[in-house]
C-alpha cells in the first residue's frame, strides 16, 4: 500500500447472518485527489461498501484503510479524515440550513465563530444563500442534496464519500450537483468517492470507476479506457412501422444475436459499423422492413456497462450448470 492511496480495500467481505453476501472478497484502491466511482444496480453492494469505509458497519473479512488508518481498528482516526453524504441523513427538518450546518461544525469541535465562517462559506459555495435561513422541511430534494453535501464538508475532511448523491433528482439539479462536486475537488484538493447507478454520471464526474456486480468488482478502470476496451460499435435501427419492431429484432439478431430492443428500437455491438450499417439494410430489405432511422457511434459507459454485466451473468449461469 503506498502513502498517496486515499482508500485502499483487499478482499473486502461482508456477509449477513442470513447467508446473504452483500460484498465478496473486493480490491480496489483510490489516490488522494481523484474522484473515484464506484457503479452498480441496486442490490450490487455499492452502499455496503460506503458503509464499511466510513466505519458504520463492520465487515466481515478483508481489510479496507483510509489514508492508512484501519477502518476497524482507527475508527476515531477514520471519522476526522472523512465527509460523508449518504442518501438518507438525520437532519432535524426544523432546523434552518445555517442552524445545521453550524450545529455540524460544533460535533467537530468547531469555535462557534469558526462553525458560523464555515457555514457562510459553504452557503456561498453551494448557492444556498437564498435558502440558509429557511427551514429544511421545505426544501425541495435538489436544495436538500446541495445541503448534504455543505454537511459533509463543514470540517474540511480530506475524503468526501457521496452515496449516490443524486437519486431521484431532476436534470438541471442533477447537474448543478456535479458542478459542486468538480468545484469541491478542484478548489480544496478534496478525494470523492462517489456511488452511483446512473453511468451518465460517473462518465462525467469520474477519473477512474469501479463496477460492482453481486458484490464482485468486473472492471475498474477510466471510463475512456473502459469503452476503448470494447473496441466494437453500437447500431441502432428504427421501423418506419412500429409494429414491425419484432419482425425487425428477429431480422437483427440472425446476425447479431445479442441485440436487444430499446423502446421503438433494435440495438446491437457490431465489430464494423460501417459494414454492419450495409449488411443490416440488405437485410431488412430482404425482410420489406422500411427504417426511419440508421445510427452508428462508439459506445457510451452505459453500452460498456450492459456488455460486462451481460458476460458476467454468463458466466454465472455456465458456473451454476457445472
Amino acid at each position: 500500500m503506498t502513502k498517496d492511496l486515499a482508500v485502499a480495500a483487499q478482499r473486502l467481505c461482508k456477509r449477513y447472518d442470513d447467508g446473504k453476501e452483500a460484498l465478496s472478497g473486493i480490491d480496489f484502491a483510490v489516490k488522494e485527489g481523484e474522484i473515484y466511482g464506484l457503479l452498480g444496480a441496486n442490490g450490487a453492494g455499492k452502499s455496503t461498501a460506503v458503509q464499511i469505509l466510513t466505519t458504520l458497519l463492520l465487515p466481515t473479512a478483508g481489510s479496507a484503510k483510509v489514508f492508512g488508518h484501519d477502518v476497524v481498528r482507527d475508527q476515531q482516526a477514520v471519522r476526522r479524515a472523512i465527509g460523508v453524504a449518504l442518501q438518507d441523513t438525520g437532519v432535524d427538518p426544523l432546523l434552518t440550513g445555517f442552524e445545521a450546518l453550524e450545529l455540524q461544525g460544533r460535533l467537530y469541535g468547531v469555535s462557534q465563530g469558526g462553525a458560523r465562517q464555515r457555514a457562510r462559506e459553504l452557503s456561498e459555495l453551494l448557492q444556498l444563500e437564498e435558502f440558509a435561513r429557511r427551514r429544511i422541511a421545505n426544501y425541495s430534494g435538489g436544495i436538500r442534496r446541495r445541503l448534504d453535501l455543505a454537511m459533509g464538508l463543514v470540517h474540511r475532511p480530506r475524503l468526501l464519500f457521496l452515496d449516490e448523491p443524486t437519486t431521484g433528482l431532476d436534470p438541471l439539479s442533477r447537474n448543478a450537483i456535479w458542478d459542486f462536486v468538480r468545484t469541491v475537488r478542484k478548489e480544496s484538493g478534496t478525494t470523492v468517492f462517489l456511488t452511483t447507478q446512473y453511468l451518465e454520471e460517473a462518465d462525467s464526474l469520474c477519473d477512474r470507476i469501479a463496477i460492482l456486480r453481486r458484490g464482485v468488482v468486473v472492471a475498474e478502470d477510466t471510463p475512456s479506457r473502459l469503452k476503448r476496451h470494447m473496441r466494437r460499435d453500437v447500431i441502432e435501427l428504427e421501423p418506419e412501422d412500429p409494429a414491425q419492431i419484432d419482425e425487425l429484432l428477429a431480422t437483427v439478431r440472425r446476425l447479431h444475436p445479442d441485440a436487444m430492443q430499446e423502446k421503438e428500437a433494435v440495438r446491437a455491438f457490431v465489430s464494423h459499423g460501417a459494414d454492419a450499417a450495409r449488411e443490416l439494410l440488405d437485410a431488412a430489405d430482404r425482410a420489406e422492413i422500411s427504417l426511419s432511422g440508421l445510427r452508428v457511434s462508439p459506445p457510451t459507459l452505459d453500452d460498456v456497462f450492459l456488455e460486462i454485466t451481460r458476460e458476467d451473468d454468463a458466466q454465472h449461469l455456465e458456473r451454476g450448470a457445472n
